[in-house]
């Protein structure tokens, strides 16, 4: 068995190198399709009748893949939040 040594400073400049290079190759990519709870947070309203006025408005997009499932596109919801956003004064 081989034993390296290595100085605390070196060590720690190693393990962050490390931590970086998995960071870079391994970017999450947020999904496009979420949840009605993830949803929910993201628009920051606690009312499902509130998230189905959106979606029956057409102010959100939704996908209804399966009867009692229901999906919604994260770019359209950012595009609300967007579109009534207030510029500061």
């Amino acid at each position: 068995m081989e034993v390296i040594c290595l100085e605390d400073a070196a060590f720690y400049a190693l393990i962050d190198k490390v931590v970086q290079r998995i960071t870079q190759t391994h970017k999450q990519v947020p999904d496009k399709w979420i949840s009605p709870e993830e949803a929910m947070r993201k628009l920051n309203i606690t009312s499902k009748t509130t998230l189905q006025k959106f979606r029956d408005e057409g102010k959100i997009r939704f996908s209804q893949p399966e009867k009692k499932i229901i999906l919604y596109d994260t770019n359209s919801i950012d595009e609300y939040l967007e579109k009534h956003s207030r510029e500061t004064f």
